[in-house]
C-alpha cells in the first residue's frame, strides 16, 4: 500500500499528540516531562541536520516541534 509521506507524517503527529495528551490526562506524565520529550525530539533533529544527507528536512522538523512548544500546544495546561 503506497502512501504520500505527508499523510504518514500527519498521521504520526496526530497519534503522538493523542498519546501525549492521554498520558498527561491520566497523570502518568506531568506536563514538564511531556515538554521535555518534545524538546528532546527537536534536539535530535537539530543534531541530525548537521550529519544527515537531508539537513533541511531535519531542521524543518525541529522548527515545527519548537513551534508546537512555543505556540502553547494542546499539551500545555497554562
Amino acid at each position: 500500500m503506497d502512501h504520500n509521506p505527508d499523510v504518514a507524517g500527519h498521521a504520526a503527529l496526530a497519534i503522538c499528540e493523542s498519546l501525549l495528551l492521554a498520558l498527561n490526562d491520566r497523570r502518568i506524565l506531568p506536563e514538564q516531562e511531556i515538554l521535555g520529550i518534545l524538546q528532546d525530539a527537536a534536539a535530535a533533529h537539530e543534531n541530525a541536520s548537521e550529519t544527515s544527507g537531508n539537513p533541511v528536512l531535519h531542521q524543518e522538523v525541529a522548527n515545527l516541534i519548537h513551534h508546537i512548544i512555543d505556540s502553547g500546544n494542546s499539551v500545555r495546561r497554562i
